[in-house]
């Protein structure tokens, strides 16, 4: 037998003995997420946030009342035992078997042997060799075999059926809340007894040569009833429903980890899951999130920001909306809806968001917690890269046409926050140069000129006689007419972005009598360059890239300076991988195209485009 190559570790071509136990883990937690009883599980628990609880050493997994499992990955077993013992916590939660009792071990024990004897019954994966007992299970229920047992003991045989190992009770109370902290959070033993008909639905279905469970339903399915609701009853998204496809398959959505819906504007899908158990009212809800989500562009408006905030807070603007239109109902398994938020844009709540970063990241999309329902581009590969213009249009035009059937059939009033996006959209946006310039106005005021007899003007050669005074800029107005550019020269900014900025910088300070700015570099420390002309600057610039900049110390020391104005104000030109920068001064931030800062700005941002 030839011998193989050696790999990592020196082992002979063979999965280490971790590598082999994680993978173990995955076939045998996806076996059980994959029947139709524990699907929906799959969303309401976690096995990666254990919230600081672990596995003994000889055991396989504990659960705890808040639906975290804390896994022991050394252990190495078969898929199948994988499979059981994550189905026999999973079934502590769905029987609600995490009640407080006077004498704890006997409960447990009580409810290991249900919770055995049910999936004995089921034939669900194969108990470990330490799990497994001779001959039946005792017929009683739980609070029977608690009663027994307190007065009896526990049997040898019945002694240790958890999956915590021997002397280790696999169910643990903690405090804090549950793994999905919504308002709308189903309870564990709903989540089961809606499996459960599932499961018998299904089980109905492929007895009787209908479909395999895991297929597509040839019937209408609610989410087609709710699109077509849209383009029957419903003008202003009906264009959109009508040019959409609905995906309702369970595979799609599992390799996609879409817990209820999620939407790929570019490839003009929605996907609902059929386990989320919506009813039609709830489908329309969904349906309509979607749909404006994808008209209104919310995935190419992120401007940098950070994906999956953004989405939370286009979530509860375009929720808000849909609440106030009365369209279906939220759906009893989720949905981010604040009253307090009325009326406010996305960007003005996603600023709220990035203030308490911690709390929101917990809140859950449609597509599940973390995960953003708007699919980026490489979550759903095909889609060309030349889309986006005629996407826009696209777009554009149904939302248009929408909202002008709507309102001329009288469909029922829209807030006025949509009214103004989908009008917004076909305004094109202004250039970054038109608002800086904007800016530059606002800041720097026309000099009022005065007349003077000490500069004659060019006219009095034509009349000796009569004196004429010139028209001229006081040098106090000049001498007080200035700004600060704190300019960050050790980040990754294009060259010939910076090249632009600076360009548009010396051409609005030439054109409205500004003569000099007062210039400092940035990278690891502030470099103070003094006064100098806005056509020096780029000529001056060097940009070294050596990572993140601290920006601060350059703002003090503008703040600080006596020879610079105090209402002087301050252009901030940086790529965004900077500290936070706080100044009561006016000031704005010149950023690349696509790139965020990292806190909430207090002034105007710029973002430079080619």
């Amino acid at each position: 037998m030839a011998k193989g190559k050696k790999g990592k570790g020196g082992k002979k071509g063979k999965k280490s003995k971790e590598a082999l136990a994680e993978e173990n883990w995955e076939l045998g937690s996806w076996e059980v997420f994959h029947h139709p009883m524990f699907n929906s599980f799959h969303y309401e628990v976690s096995t990666r946030d254990t919230g600081g609880v672990h596995c003994p050493d000889d055991g396989w997994l504990v659960g705890t009342s808040t639906g975290r499992i804390a896994v022991n990955d050394t252990r190495l077993c078969d898929p199948d035992e994988w499979t059981y013992v994550l189905a026999h916590a999973l079934l502590h939660l769905g029987f609600g078997h995490y009640q407080k009792r006077e004498r704890p071990w006997e409960w447990n024990a009580a409810c290991d042997v249900v919770v055995a004897r049910f999936l004995s019954e089921l034939k669900l994966g194969r108990p470990p060799a330490e799990l497994r007992i001779a001959g039946g299970f005792p017929p009683q229920n739980e609070e029977a075999l608690y009663r027994e047992f307190c007065v009896s003991g526990i049997p040898d045989h019945l002694q240790d059926l958890g999956t915590a190992g021997r002397g280790s009770r696999d169910m643990l109370f903690r405090s804090g809340p549950p793994v999905l902290d919504r308002k709308y959070a189903k309870d564990y033993e709903t989540v089961l007894s809606i499996g459960l008909a599932r499961a018998v639905r299904n089980a109905v279905n492929v007895a009787g040569g209908a479909k395999p469970w895991t297929g597509q339903d040839p019937r209408l399915t609610v989410a087609e009833r709710a699109r077509r609701w849209f383009v029957n009853h419903y003008p202003l998204l009906g264009a959109l429903a009508a040019s959409f496809k609905i995906i309702t398959d369970h595979e799609a959505c599992r390799r996609l980890d879409i817990r209820i819906a999620a939407v790929h504007d570019g490839m003009k899908e929605i996907y609902v899951n059929e386990f989320a158990d919506l009813n039609e009212e709830e489908c329309r809800f969904v349906m309509g999130h979607e749909l404006l989500h994808a008209g209104l562009r919310h995935g190419a408006r992120g401007q940098g920001r950070d994906p999956y905030l953004w989405n939370v807070a286009c979530d509860f603007v375009v929720n808000g909306w849909l609440v106030e239109m009365g369209i279906g109902d939220i759906p009893r398994c989720g949905g981010l809806f604040d009253p307090e938020l009325k009326g406010e844009s996305a960007e003005s709540v996603y600023d709220r968001i990035v203030q308490d970063i911690r709390r929101f990241k917990k809140l859950a999309t449609f597509r599940g917690v973390g995960a953003p329902d708007i699919l980026p581009e490489a979550a759903r590969p095909g889609a060309s890269a030349g889309d986006g213009i005629n996407l826009d249009e696209f777009y554009r035009s149904c939302l248009e046409q929408g909202l002008a059937y709507h309102q001329e059939q009288g469909r029922g009033l829209l807030p006025a926050g949509l009214i103004e996006e989908i009008r917004a959209l076909s305004v094109p946006p202004i250039p970054w140069d038109v608002e800086l310039a904007r800016w530059f106005d606002e800041h720097f005021r026309p000099i009022e000129k005065v007349r003077t007899y000490a500069r004659p003007s060019r006219r009095q050669s034509s009349t000796p006689d009569i004196p004429r005074p010139r028209l001229v800029v006081p040098d106090e107005a000049r001498e007080t007419r200035t700004y600060g550019v704190v300019l960050d020269t050790s980040g990754s900014m294009d060259r010939m972005l910076l090249a632009k900025a600076l360009g548009a910088i010396a051409s609005y300070s030439v054109s409205r009598d500004v003569p000099a700015a007062r210039v400092v570099f940035c990278d690891a420390v502030a470099y103070d360059q003094g006064y100098m002309a806005p056509e020096e600057i780029a000529g001056r610039v060097k940009v070294k890239g050596r990572g993140g900049t601290v920006l601060q110390p350059g703002v003090r020391l503008l703040e600080k300076a006596l020879d610079f104005p105090k209402d002087a104000p301050i252009l901030i030109i940086t790529d965004g991988w900077c500290d936070e920068v706080r100044t009561r001064r006016d000031h704005a931030f010149l950023l690349p195209k696509g790139q965020s800062l990292p806190f909430v700005p207090k002034g105007k941002v710029f973002r430079i485009c080619e």
